[in-house]
Protein backbone atom coordinates (compact mmCIF):
# COMPACT_ATOMS: atom_id res chain seq x y z
CA UNK A 1 0.00 0.00 0.00
CA UNK A 2 1.21 2.96 -1.31
CA UNK A 3 1.62 6.72 1.01
CA UNK A 4 0.46 9.42 0.16
CA UNK A 5 1.62 11.25 2.82
CA UNK A 6 4.26 10.57 5.55
CA UNK A 7 4.47 12.39 8.70
CA UNK A 8 7.84 12.04 10.24
CA UNK A 9 8.92 13.96 13.82
CA UNK A 10 6.39 16.61 13.03
CA UNK A 11 6.19 19.35 15.64
CA UNK A 12 4.08 22.42 15.55
CA UNK A 13 3.90 25.84 17.92
CA UNK A 14 1.74 28.37 18.37
CA UNK A 15 4.71 31.32 20.02
CA UNK A 16 5.57 28.97 23.30
CA UNK A 17 2.59 26.37 23.33
CA UNK A 18 3.33 23.09 21.48
CA UNK A 19 0.19 21.91 19.72
CA UNK A 20 1.52 18.78 17.72
CA UNK A 21 4.08 17.15 19.58
CA UNK A 22 6.47 14.29 17.73
CA UNK A 23 3.42 13.26 15.16
CA UNK A 24 4.60 10.16 12.66
CA UNK A 25 2.02 8.36 10.43
CA UNK A 26 1.23 7.75 7.20
CA UNK A 27 -1.41 9.02 4.92
CA UNK A 28 -2.30 6.00 2.75
CA UNK A 29 -2.95 6.92 -1.14
CA UNK A 30 -6.55 6.21 -2.34
CA UNK A 31 -8.06 5.44 1.84
CA UNK A 32 -10.46 7.59 4.08
CA UNK A 33 -8.50 7.97 7.38
CA UNK A 34 -9.95 9.40 10.50
CA UNK A 35 -8.83 11.57 12.93
CA UNK A 36 -10.42 11.75 16.21
CA UNK A 37 -10.20 12.87 19.85
CA UNK A 38 -11.57 15.02 22.23
CA UNK A 39 -11.76 18.80 21.64
CA UNK A 40 -8.06 20.96 21.51
CA UNK A 41 -6.29 17.92 21.16
CA UNK A 42 -4.84 19.15 17.89
CA UNK A 43 -6.78 17.41 15.35
CA UNK A 44 -7.49 20.45 13.44
CA UNK A 45 -4.16 22.29 13.64
CA UNK A 46 -2.47 18.50 12.19
CA UNK A 47 -4.99 18.95 9.14
CA UNK A 48 -4.13 22.65 8.28
CA UNK A 49 -0.90 21.70 8.73
CA UNK A 50 -1.19 19.38 5.90
CA UNK A 51 -1.81 22.03 3.36
CA UNK A 52 0.04 24.83 5.67
CA UNK A 53 -3.03 26.88 6.15
CA UNK A 54 -1.76 27.74 9.37
CA UNK A 55 1.30 29.58 7.48
CA UNK A 56 -1.22 32.73 7.51
CA UNK A 57 -0.85 33.08 11.69
CA UNK A 58 2.52 34.90 11.90
CA UNK A 59 3.25 33.60 15.25
CA UNK A 60 2.84 29.57 14.42
CA UNK A 61 5.76 27.70 13.52
CA UNK A 62 6.54 23.98 12.47
CA UNK A 63 9.15 21.59 12.99
CA UNK A 64 9.79 18.40 11.27
CA UNK A 65 8.57 16.57 8.10
CA UNK A 66 5.11 16.19 6.02
CA UNK A 67 6.33 14.43 2.61
CA UNK A 68 3.91 14.34 0.04
CA UNK A 69 4.94 12.09 -2.57
CA UNK A 70 8.45 11.78 -0.86
CA UNK A 71 9.36 15.51 -1.02
CA UNK A 72 8.99 17.84 2.05
CA UNK A 73 6.40 20.46 1.92
CA UNK A 74 7.56 22.49 4.15
CA UNK A 75 10.54 23.02 2.44
CA UNK A 76 11.47 26.80 1.08
CA UNK A 77 11.29 26.37 -1.85
CA UNK A 78 7.52 24.70 -2.00
CA UNK A 79 4.89 26.80 -4.30
CA UNK A 80 2.00 27.10 -1.56
CA UNK A 81 -0.92 28.18 -3.84
CA UNK A 82 0.09 25.01 -5.87
CA UNK A 83 0.56 22.71 -2.65
CA UNK A 84 -3.35 23.56 -2.11
CA UNK A 85 -4.33 22.81 -5.22
CA UNK A 86 -3.09 19.32 -4.97
CA UNK A 87 -4.15 19.44 -1.25
CA UNK A 88 -7.65 20.83 -0.78
CA UNK A 89 -10.24 21.60 2.20
CA UNK A 90 -13.26 21.36 3.12
CA UNK A 91 -14.26 23.11 6.34
CA UNK A 92 -16.47 22.45 9.20
CA UNK A 93 -19.47 24.66 8.21
CA UNK A 94 -20.94 24.56 4.44
CA UNK A 95 -19.04 28.18 3.35
CA UNK A 96 -20.36 28.62 -0.65
CA UNK A 97 -19.40 32.26 -1.82
CA UNK A 98 -22.66 34.09 -2.69
CA UNK A 99 -22.52 34.08 -5.99
CA UNK A 100 -24.17 31.34 -8.49
CA UNK A 101 -23.97 27.31 -7.97
CA UNK A 102 -21.90 27.51 -11.32
CA UNK A 103 -19.26 30.18 -10.49
CA UNK A 104 -18.95 28.34 -6.99
CA UNK A 105 -17.31 25.65 -9.08
CA UNK A 106 -15.81 27.63 -11.87
CA UNK A 107 -13.72 29.40 -9.37
CA UNK A 108 -10.63 27.45 -8.51
CA UNK A 109 -10.26 26.67 -11.77
CA UNK A 110 -10.77 30.13 -13.68
CA UNK A 111 -7.95 31.39 -11.00
CA UNK A 112 -5.88 29.20 -11.58
CA UNK A 113 -5.98 29.36 -15.19
CA UNK A 114 -7.47 25.48 -15.89
CA UNK A 115 -9.44 26.76 -18.52
CA UNK A 116 -6.88 27.11 -20.97
CA UNK A 117 -7.07 23.06 -21.63
CA UNK A 118 -10.32 22.33 -20.94
CA UNK A 119 -14.11 23.61 -21.42
CA UNK A 120 -15.37 25.45 -18.08
CA UNK A 121 -18.85 23.94 -18.69
CA UNK A 122 -17.48 20.41 -18.86
CA UNK A 123 -15.38 20.75 -15.48
CA UNK A 124 -18.33 22.60 -13.54
CA UNK A 125 -20.13 19.23 -14.66
CA UNK A 126 -17.42 16.77 -14.11
CA UNK A 127 -16.83 18.06 -10.46
CA UNK A 128 -20.92 18.32 -9.74
CA UNK A 129 -21.33 14.56 -10.74
CA UNK A 130 -17.89 14.01 -8.77
CA UNK A 131 -19.99 15.16 -5.86
CA UNK A 132 -23.42 13.55 -6.25
CA UNK A 133 -24.71 17.19 -6.69
CA UNK A 134 -25.70 17.61 -10.67
CA UNK A 135 -28.88 15.69 -10.83
CA UNK A 136 -30.07 17.86 -8.32
CA UNK A 137 -28.96 21.24 -9.86
CA UNK A 138 -28.36 20.58 -13.75
CA UNK A 139 -31.41 22.73 -14.64
CA UNK A 140 -30.58 25.68 -11.40
CA UNK A 141 -26.56 26.52 -12.23
CA UNK A 142 -27.66 30.13 -12.02
CA UNK A 143 -29.31 29.96 -9.14
CA UNK A 144 -27.72 31.65 -5.75
CA UNK A 145 -25.59 28.83 -3.96
CA UNK A 146 -26.98 29.95 -0.70
CA UNK A 147 -30.28 29.08 -1.81
CA UNK A 148 -29.29 25.18 -1.37
CA UNK A 149 -29.90 23.33 1.56
CA UNK A 150 -26.92 22.97 3.61
CA UNK A 151 -25.94 19.22 2.88
CA UNK A 152 -26.67 20.35 -0.84
CA UNK A 153 -24.15 22.99 0.16
CA UNK A 154 -21.69 21.24 1.67
CA UNK A 155 -21.83 18.69 -1.53
CA UNK A 156 -21.05 22.01 -3.40
CA UNK A 157 -17.95 22.74 -1.72
CA UNK A 158 -16.27 19.71 -2.20
CA UNK A 159 -17.46 20.26 -5.75
CA UNK A 160 -15.74 23.33 -5.77
CA UNK A 161 -12.76 21.48 -3.73
CA UNK A 162 -11.97 18.74 -6.53
CA UNK A 163 -12.90 21.00 -9.42
CA UNK A 164 -8.83 22.24 -9.34
CA UNK A 165 -8.09 18.49 -9.50
CA UNK A 166 -6.33 18.18 -6.50
CA UNK A 167 -4.32 14.56 -5.07
CA UNK A 168 -5.44 14.98 -1.23
CA UNK A 169 -8.96 15.91 0.11
CA UNK A 170 -8.94 17.21 3.73
CA UNK A 171 -12.46 17.60 5.79
CA UNK A 172 -12.37 19.09 9.17
CA UNK A 173 -16.08 17.91 10.26
CA UNK A 174 -17.37 18.45 7.16
CA UNK A 175 -20.94 16.99 8.74
CA UNK A 176 -21.09 18.62 11.70
CA UNK A 177 -23.98 21.17 10.82
CA UNK A 178 -25.70 18.80 8.87
CA UNK A 179 -28.77 16.40 10.04
CA UNK A 180 -28.23 12.34 9.97
CA UNK A 181 -29.66 12.24 6.49
CA UNK A 182 -27.39 14.77 4.77
CA UNK A 183 -24.51 13.07 6.76
CA UNK A 184 -25.30 9.51 5.19
CA UNK A 185 -24.98 11.14 2.06
CA UNK A 186 -21.68 12.57 2.53
CA UNK A 187 -20.16 9.35 3.99
CA UNK A 188 -21.66 8.04 0.84
CA UNK A 189 -19.89 10.41 -1.23
CA UNK A 190 -16.42 10.27 0.54
CA UNK A 191 -16.67 6.62 -0.04
CA UNK A 192 -16.93 7.28 -3.81
CA UNK A 193 -14.72 9.82 -3.78
CA UNK A 194 -11.30 7.97 -2.38
CA UNK A 195 -11.27 6.37 -5.78
CA UNK A 196 -9.67 8.82 -6.58
CA UNK A 197 -8.87 10.95 -3.85
CA UNK A 198 -6.59 10.42 -0.83
CA UNK A 199 -8.86 11.75 1.87
CA UNK A 200 -8.15 12.99 5.78
CA UNK A 201 -11.29 13.82 7.82
CA UNK A 202 -11.37 15.39 11.24
CA UNK A 203 -14.61 13.64 13.10
CA UNK A 204 -15.90 14.04 16.77
CA UNK A 205 -18.65 10.85 15.68
CA UNK A 206 -16.94 7.39 16.69
CA UNK A 207 -19.92 5.98 14.75
CA UNK A 208 -19.08 8.70 11.53
CA UNK A 209 -15.04 7.04 12.19
CA UNK A 210 -15.84 3.76 12.11
CA UNK A 211 -18.18 3.20 9.58
CA UNK A 212 -16.67 5.66 6.81
CA UNK A 213 -12.54 5.49 7.45
CA UNK A 214 -10.00 2.47 6.39
CA UNK A 215 -7.71 4.45 9.20
CA UNK A 216 -7.71 6.26 12.33
CA UNK A 217 -5.76 8.16 14.39
CA UNK A 218 -6.65 8.74 18.06
CA UNK A 219 -5.26 11.75 19.09
CA UNK A 220 -4.48 13.28 23.02
CA UNK A 221 -3.03 16.44 24.13
CA UNK A 222 -0.94 16.98 20.86
CA UNK A 223 -0.08 13.11 20.48
CA UNK A 224 -0.86 10.47 18.44
CA UNK A 225 -1.76 7.68 20.89
CA UNK A 226 -2.27 4.91 18.50
CA UNK A 227 -2.76 4.54 14.76
CA UNK A 228 -4.32 1.72 12.80
CA UNK A 229 -6.79 -0.40 10.67
CA UNK A 230 -9.86 1.57 11.82
CA UNK A 231 -11.72 -2.14 12.24
CA UNK A 232 -8.94 -3.03 15.00
CA UNK A 233 -8.75 0.10 16.64
CA UNK A 234 -12.72 0.32 17.84
CA UNK A 235 -12.46 -3.37 18.39
CA UNK A 236 -9.39 -4.13 19.65
CA UNK A 237 -7.32 -1.33 20.81
CA UNK A 238 -3.68 -1.46 21.75
CA UNK A 239 -3.78 1.25 24.20
CA UNK A 240 -6.05 1.93 27.42
CA UNK A 241 -6.61 5.16 26.84
CA UNK A 242 -8.13 4.87 23.07
CA UNK A 243 -10.39 2.15 24.42
CA UNK A 244 -11.33 4.67 27.50
CA UNK A 245 -11.99 7.30 24.68
CA UNK A 246 -14.03 5.28 22.35
CA UNK A 247 -15.71 3.46 24.79
CA UNK A 248 -16.73 6.75 26.46
CA UNK A 249 -14.90 6.62 30.03
CA UNK A 250 -12.96 9.38 29.02
CA UNK A 251 -12.70 12.85 27.33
Amino acid sequence: MENKLEIRNFNFFYGDFQALIDLNMPIHENQITALIGPSGCGKSTFLRALNRMNDTISYARAEGEVLLDGSNIYEEDVDVVELRQRIGMVFQRPNPFPQSIYNNVAFGPRILGLTKNGNLDEMVEESLRGAALWNEVHNRLDDDALSLNPGQQQRLCIARAIAVKPEVILMDEPCSALDPMATLAVEELMRQLAQDYTIVIVTHNMQQASRASDWTGFFWLGRLIEFSDTLELFTNPQEELTESYITGRQG
